[in-house]
């Protein structure tokens, strides 16, 4: 009754975050939209980007083309908290009909919002536009090979000059190429493709500026063309938007049309060799060490087991302590609290993977990997919190509330403390990832109102069952632990056995890096499962590996070890983004650096649960199998 409790409350709390009335949400494209001639086409602006800041801004927070009346589209949690903002545009497209020069807006700018413009030019920020929720693309193709043609998600808002003085020039012409498929009917059919052409031009006419002023340099006689003067901005002045629309048929079908957006970059032969060498080389180690280990314990136990054999030597000699509970300021309490958050990280990383690998977090869902990682980690509350009780009560506690208190708490907390200190950051800046203050009362409800009860639960059964037993006996005192050498230390081991476990990832974390920082697709779930897996292994094997050797220098202390032998890799994770953010990143603004180190701090802490109770539990099986094969009087 108490699991199916459990499960039914686990599956109204999932419903309850994916789920929303009609309309509530902006979800178009999941489903095919059929358009017919002439029927309008509705553009909709989505937030400004940039690599070299990371701090993507409203697209009306500049002095833009905007229509009367702005209308904001709803968007889900996860799109929220990935900074999406939907808004309507002023542009004005009609299914299949071409346009040539239309004039969009005149804008007069003040010296400050030109001086505004060029700076968002210099920081490399990108324009995002949706057509069918398709996002708008520039195409590279490969001057070598035409065939080799790439689709890169936004386009830049302008360009600074290659004179000796560069000049901040904004793209005011964009050319719209719109690709279709025909449907059964003649006059129906679907959009595929939204590929645009930006240009730079400073529009020229003659007398005063009216709405019927023709421009002398785009009209049906005179296209836009590269070689035309281009429109700097710095200081203000005159701005005239225009666009051009090109329709085009297309044998893509919709079922396939975001197959273009996620082709793979000019590298993506060497990722895969990468991620497969990287796959091969840890299975090998990795394989190489179980064997050691096996053949190691089966002749120690052999010899242990033997009557005629009564020299009691290495790890059996602390048989009597090895299952003392931990002490200390970082005792049973706080491993098991630890331990059970980083089974509700597990567990919610399996779910996702299994989503993902199944195709059910697909693009087209704007912020879905976001809203999953939420939701299935609130649901996942429950096994934390009995994962948690169940180890405490094995240590002898007997304060289960405050252990689950804990659970409930400590993790989801520590990460919202260091959320909070962002958004602060990112709302002095008018950033769109700055929470609203309804989504932040939106998230505390799930905190508290699901995931905490759901925590609370889980610990309940956990702590009303019966304790774990020892397969060995405690001894009342504890037996003295001889000198250890210094490659034996819990430093030495920590840093030591962090190492494989970052080994196993560090390819695939480039590259995941990249899609998050410099907003390249990711979509090699397969491998990423993989690599998961083989990081699961490595966590476990490496933690056992440490632990024995450990136990035979006759040193019982091995809960802890057993947590940071695998957890460390977290330093590596943490250590490897300073490389990346000196490397890779051209990032100087301070409040910047703050955003990248504050949220790979997060990662990291996530990191360092998640493969610390993997090496944990794992330990922890070792020792309880190894001392129950052994005859103890």
């Amino acid at each position: 009754m108490a699991r199916g409790l459990v499960s039914a409350l686990s599956a109204a709390a999932l419903a309850a975050c994916l789920a929303a009335p009609a309309g509530a949400f902006y979800v178009p494209g999941t489903t095919p939209v059929d358009f017919k001639n002439d029927d309008p086409v509705t553009l909709h602006v989505n937030k400004l980007t940039s690599t070299k800041t990371q701090i993507p801004i409203p697209y009306y927070s500049l002095p833009l083309c905007a229509p009367e009346k702005v209308e904001e589209v709803g968007v889900s949690l996860g799109g929220i908290l990935t900074g999406d903002r939907i808004e309507s545009s002023a542009y004005k497209l009609e299914f299949r009909r071409q346009a040539k020069c239309q004039v969009l807006c005149r804008k007069v700018n003040s010296e400050e919002e030109g001086n505004s413009l060029a700076e968002r030019i210099e920081q490399e920020y990108t324009v995002n536009w949706i057509i069918d929720n398709l996002p708008a693309a520039v195409v590279f193709a490969d001057q070598n090979n035409e065939d080799n043609v790439r689709y890169q998600r936004g386009f830049p808002l302008g360009a600074m000059t290659a004179d000796a003085e560069p000049v901040a020039i904004i793209f005011n012409h964009i050319g719209f190429h719109i690709k279709y498929h025909r449907e059964t009917e003649e006059n129906r059919a679907r959009i595929v493709g939204f590929v645009v052409e930006p240009f730079s031009v400073h529009h020229e006419y003659e007398g005063e500026w009216s709405e019927k002023t023709q421009l002398k340099t785009c009209n049906p006689s005179q296209p836009v063309t590269r070689q035309m003067l281009a429109q700097a901005v710095a200081g203000g002045g005159e701005v005239i938007f225009t666009y051009d629309v090109e329709w085009e048929e297309s044998d893509v079908q919709w079922a396939h049309r975001w197959d273009l957006y996620l082709r793979g970059s000019e590298d993506a032969e060497v990722h895969w060799f990468a991620i497969l060498n990287s796959v091969v080389i840890v299975l090998f180690l990795t394989g190489m060490i179980a064997m050691i280990l096996v053949r190691a314990l089966h002749r120690d136990i052999a010899r242990i087991n033997d009557e005629a054999d009564d020299d009691e030597t290495g790890w059996k000699l602390i048989h009597g302590d090895v299952f003392r509970p931990p002490s200390g300021m970082f005792g049973p309490m706080m491993l098991s609290v630890m331990v059970g958050s980083g089974v509700q990280l597990l567990c919610m990383t399996i779910a996702l993977m299994i989503f993902a690998v199944l195709g059910v977090l697909s693009p087209a869902n704007r912020g879905g990997l976001a809203t999953a990682f939420v939701s299935l980690f609130v649901v996942m509350g429950s096994f934390a919190g009995f994962v948690s009780s169940r180890l405490y009560k094995m240590f002898l506690g007997k304060f289960w509330g405050r252990n689950a208190a804990l659970t409930a708490v400590a993790f989801p907390g520590s990460v919202v403390t260091i959320a909070f200190v962002l958004n602060m950051v990112l709302w002095s800046r008018g950033s769109t990832l700055a929470l609203p203050f309804g989504t932040m009362v939106a998230i505390a409800a799930l905190w508290f109102f699901v995931s905490a009860p759901l925590v609370l639960l889980g610990a309940y059964i956990g702590f009303t069952r019966d304790a774990i037993t020892p397969v060995t006996r405690v001894n009342t005192f504890a037996r003295t632990i001889p000198t250890q050498p210094w490659y034996l230390s819990p430093a030495v081991t920590a840093l030591v056995g962090g190492i494989l476990p970052f080994g196993a990832i560090f390819i695939e974390l480039y590259f995941i890096m990249t899609s998050i920082w410099l907003s390249q697709p990711y979509y090699l779930f397969g491998f990423l499962a993989l690599v998961i897996v083989i990081l699961g292994i490595t966590c476990a094997e490496i933690s056992i590996v440490m632990c024995y050797f450990q136990l035979c220098a006759e040193d019982h202390r091995w809960w802890w070890r057993s947590f940071f032998t695998s957890g460390s890799s977290a330093l590596y994770i943490f250590g490897y983004s300073i490389v990346y953010f000196a490397t890779s990143l051209d990032i100087t603004d301070p409040a910047s650096a703050t955003l990248f180190f504050g949220n790979m701090l997060m990662v990291s802490i996530t990191f360092f649960l998640l493969t610390g109770s993997i090496g944990f539990l794992a330990t922890l099986a070792f020792v309880r199998g190894i001392f129950g094969q052994i005859k103890v009087d």
